[in-house]
C-alpha cells in the first residue's frame, strides 16, 4: 500500500508538471500565432423562412395537399425568375445589422467593417435594416456610431431603425439618424439627456491621515477628482461641461428628425413605444420580426456580420484572465470620470 501511495503521488506531481508545461508551450504559441482572419458572415433570411415554413407544411399538411403546395411554389418561382429577367424589374435587397451597445460602444468596431461592405453593393433601391439594442454609455463613442449610420444615408441607401428592446440616451441618438424609427409596443426610447458621476473618498483619506496630491498644467486640466477635495469652482465648470454637451445632443436630435418638440423630450425622461409614437420619437409601432416578414415576398433579406479576428488563446478560452481585466477596467471607467450619454 506504501508504494501504491507513492506511485500515486508520483503520478500526480508529473501530471500537474505536464498540465503546466501544455500551458507554457500553448501561452507561448497563442502569443506568436497569427489573428485568424475574420470576414463577413452572409446569410439569407429569406431561405430560413421558407424552410421553416416548409418543415412545419410537412408536419401538418397530408400528402395531396402538400403536393398541390409544392406545384404551386415551383410555378411562382418559374414566374418570378421570368420577371426578374426583363431589366425593368430589379429585386429590392435588404441588409440587416445588429447593433448590442454597451458603455463603449463597442460593436461599433464589426458595425463600420459591415457598413463598408454593404455601401460597396448597394444602391438607392435597396434598404439597410440596423435592429439597435443600446441604454446608451460614453458620448464620443456613441457620436462615432451615429456617424457610422450616417454613413448609409449619405449614400442614398434608405436607413431603417428597428428598436425591439431599448434604445435611450446614446442608443436614440443612433436612432434619430434613420429615415424610420420602428419599435415594439414596450421599447423604451428617449433619455436625451447627460449624465456623470465621481465618487470622492477625500473625506475618507483624510481621516486616515492620507495626503493626495494632484498637479495639472491648465487650470481646467481636472475639475473633478476621486481622491482630492473638489471645489465648488470645480464643480460648476464639470456642469458647464455637461449642460453644452446636452445642448450638442439636442441640436443633434433636432437636426435629424425635426418633427419632434426637442424641448418637450429632451428632458432625460424615456417612454414605451406606444408613448413614443405619440412623441414623435418614432415613425412606426412594429417589431424587428414582423417588418422583416413582411419584406420577404418583395425583396431580398441579407443578414450581415463581420467577425473579429481572434488570436490562438481566444480560440481556445484561455483569455480568462484578460476578460476579467476588461471587467474591472470598465467597471472603473464607469465609475470615474465621463459624460455619458
Amino acid at each position: 500500500m506504501e508504494f501504491f501511495t507513492e506511485y500515486a503521488g508520483f503520478l500526480l506531481k508529473l501530471v500537474t508538471v505536464a498540465i503546466i508545461f501544455g500551458l507554457f508551450i500553448v501561452g507561448v504559441a497563442s502569443s506568436k500565432s497569427k489573428p485568424k482572419e475574420g470576414g463577413l458572415s452572409i446569410n439569407k433570411l429569406n431561405d430560413q423562412y421558407d424552410k421553416m415554413k416548409d418543415a412545419l407544411n410537412a408536419e401538418l399538411l397530408d400528402k395531396k395537399a402538400l403536393k398541390q403546395l409544392s406545384k404551386a411554389k415551383k410555378k411562382s418561382v418559374k414566374e418570378a425568375e421570368k420577371s426578374n429577367k426583363s431589366e425593368e424589374s430589379v429585386r429590392k435587397k435588404v441588409f440587416v445589422l445588429d447593433f448590442d451597445g454597451d458603455i463603449k460602444a463597442s460593436a461599433l468596431d464589426t458595425m463600420r467593417e459591415e457598413i463598408t461592405a454593404i455601401l460597396s453593393v448597394a444602391t438607392d433601391k435597396d434598404e439597410v435594416v440596423v435592429r439597435l439594442e443600446s441604454a446608451g454609455g460614453m458620448v464620443h463613442a456613441y457620436g462615432l456610431a451615429s456617424s457610422q449610420l450616417q454613413r448609409i444615408k449619405e449614400a442614398n441607401v434608405q436607413l431603417t431603425v428597428c428598436v425591439d428592446k431599448v434604445a435611450a440616451s446614446g442608443g436614440y441618438m443612433m436612432a434619430c439618424v434613420a429615415d424610420k424609427i420602428v419599435a415594439a409596443p414596450f421599447a423604451v426610447l428617449g433619455s436625451i439627456g447627460v449624465v456623470a458621476q465621481v465618487p470622492n473618498i477625500h473625506r475618507l483619506l483624510d481621516k486616515s491621515l492620507v495626503d493626495v496630491e494632484l498637479h495639472t498644467a491648465g487650470k481646467y486640466k481636472r475639475t473633478l477628482t476621486m481622491l482630492g477635495q473638489n471645489t465648488d469652482e470645480g464643480r460648476e465648470k464639470f456642469k458647464q461641461g455637461l449642460e453644452e454637451t446636452h445642448v450638442l445632443f439636442k441640436e443633434f436630435v433636432s437636426s435629424q428628425r425635426a418633427v419632434v418638440d426637442i424641448e418637450k423630450i429632451a428632458t432625460g425622461d424615456v417612454w414605451y413605444g406606444i408613448k413614443a409614437l405619440d412623441n414623435q420619437l418614432i415613425d412606426q409601432i412594429s417589431t424587428s420580426d414582423s417588418y422583416l416578414v413582411n419584406q420577404y415576398s418583395d425583396a431580398d433579406v441579407f443578414s450581415v456580420k463581420y467577425s473579429v479576428p481572434k488570436k490562438m488563446a481566444e480560440r481556445l478560452g484561455l483569455s480568462v484572465l484578460s476578460a476579467v481585466e476588461m471587467k474591472v477596467t470598465k467597471w472603473f471607467s464607469s465609475l470615474s470620470q465621463y459624460r455619458g450619454v
